[in-house]
């Protein structure tokens, strides 16, 4: 379970507040208005910001202060965060290893992820060379490797277009269920909420909701969420 006890973040003239519990395993959309405090809640999770006030805890472990690459947590970035000059393979292989010094198994399993993604055959090639649609795979494949219980997802398929984006929502979903994972993810389209999470966290007036189900809440959006979504 993840949780967020009390937790006060300060970044300038912006504060966030967040009291909730998100179970193990929930997909869970982030939903608010532009600067309403979405990305930084991701952060918190992922270790890249620190509450100013408050604990971050999972499974009972307090969080707070771990480093990034100590969390249990990976995270997605909109715009895939892959390295111009390695190949498909080597981007995919640092999810095991910073150095890329991987042995033959670990290289087996970056082949048999790629395979899982629908990037079978091109293992050498460099992203430069790959669609939108295939770069996401890229990451999501790394993401897959890393095996870690949380996922965190800053709107990384806005750029894709609907049909696109609908089959790498798919994707995910199917790496949401091999994995177990607790999936929050950032999204401003309602469509995307409605399509892969379960339930929905709806920050607003400088506070993180707890989750709801996603269906009902935006079937009858608060006044402040209806007048965001237009």
């Amino acid at each position: 379970m993840l949780e967020f006890r009390d937790t006060i973040t300060t970044r300038g003239d912006f504060t966030l507040r967040a009291d909730l519990r998100i179970e193990p395993g929930l997909r869970v959309a982030i939903i608010g208005a532009s600067g309403s405090g979405k990305s930084t809640l991701l952060s918190l999770v992922g270790g890249f910001l620190t509450p100013d006030q408050g604990r971050i805890l999972w499974n009972g472990q307090d969080i707070t202060h771990l480093p990034p690459g100590e969390r249990p947590a990976s995270f997605l970035f909109q715009d895939q965060n892959l390295f111009p000059h390695l190949t498909v393979a080597q981007n995919v292989g640092l999810g095991l290893r910073p150095d890329l010094r991987l042995n033959g198994a670990q290289q087996a399993r970056v082949s048999q992820v790629l395979d899982q993604v629908g990037l079978d055959g091109m293992a050498r090639r460099l992203p430069a060379s790959l669609s939108g649609g295939q770069q996401s795979r890229v990451a999501l494949a790394r993401v897959l490797l890393r095996a870690r219980p949380i996922l965190l997802l800053d709107e990384p398929f806005a750029a894709l277009g609907p049909a696109l984006k609908t089959e790498m929502l798919d994707l995910l979903s199917d790496i949401a269920d091999q994995t177990g994972a607790t999936v929050l993810m950032v999204t401003h389209d309602p469509r995307d909420a409605r399509a892969f999470a379960t339930e929905t966290v709806l920050i607003q007036d400088g506070r993180a909701d707890p989750p709801t189900p996603t269906g009902p809440l935006l079937d009858h959006p608060p006044p402040g969420l209806r007048a965001y979504l237009g």
